[in-house]
């Protein structure tokens, strides 16, 4: 059986605070965590879960993947930047247009999110995370669709994107040119195995599709670390 996307993980100098500045920004309760992190998790059983795990590596350049949050107006989109600001936010300079009319943000450890303006079509009913924005190419969009099995809903220009059949956040990447990988990312993806399927069937499968391992092994709660096409880690967690 296909792993499941469990949770977007950010590795964090500071877990508590950042859980904190995120629940407060989206919502989303704490839970109980698997390992040593610390888990949000959204209201609904739907979307996947936000972990934070503690790291001691400062943050290096910018990220290759953040979250577009989502706005119904332009009161909702101030109050969203307004929330995340007095959470500890900042506003950031990416080289963005003064034209332009999402809002960029960094959170308290420096990681990059935009609240986007409404009218968004393209995040239309996605919820308050519209999209995990990745700089990626086509390749790894056409990987992760299969590792997933989440349908395309963009192929355009090298630019993908996928989208669970069940909805929700769409997970982005913007093709070429992609930006050098500088040091371990920051926020990664976990996968779990359902109940009784075969793991070593099931790393053989994102193997065959283009996953390569790392160096780092194996994990803590018996975690699979890999690689996928465009070098961006992520690991496979043992049956739930």
């Amino acid at each position: 059986m296909t792993s499941q996307l469990f949770a977007i993980c950010f590795n964090a100098t500071r877990p508590a605070d950042l859980a904190r500045f995120w629940s407060g920004v989206l919502g989303w309760k704490p839970a109980d965590d698997p390992d040593d992190g610390i888990t949000i998790l959204p209201p609904d059983t739907a979307g996947f879960r936000i972990r934070f795990l503690p790291s001691q590596e400062p943050k290096v350049g910018q990220n290759r993947a953040h979250f577009d949050l989502t706005s119904s107006s332009l009161e909702d989109q101030q109050q969203i930047v307004a929330r995340a600001l007095e959470l500890g936010g900042k506003h950031l300079d990416v080289g963005q247009l003064p034209e332009e009319k999402h809002v960029v943000l960094a959170d308290p450890d420096g990681n990059e999110f935009c609240v986007i303006e409404p009218g968004n079509t393209f995040l239309a009913d996605t919820g308050v995370i519209g999209a995990l924005a990745c700089d990626g190419t086509q390749e790894v969009g056409y990987f992760w669709s299969r590792a997933l099995r989440w349908p395309l809903v963009w192929d355009q220009d090298q630019e993908t994107a996928i989208q669970s059949p069940d909805g929700g956040t769409k997970i982005t990447w913007g093709g070429p040119p992609v930006a050098p990988k500088t040091g371990t990312n920051r926020l990664y993806f976990e996968l779990a195995l359902p109940a009784g399927a075969d793991a070593d069937a099931e790393l053989d499968r994102l193997l065959a599709l283009g996953a390569t391992r790392t160096d780092a092994g194996g994990g803590a709660g018996g975690r699979t670390m890999l690689l996928d096409p465009d070098g961006n880690e992520f690991c496979v967690r043992g049956n739930r």
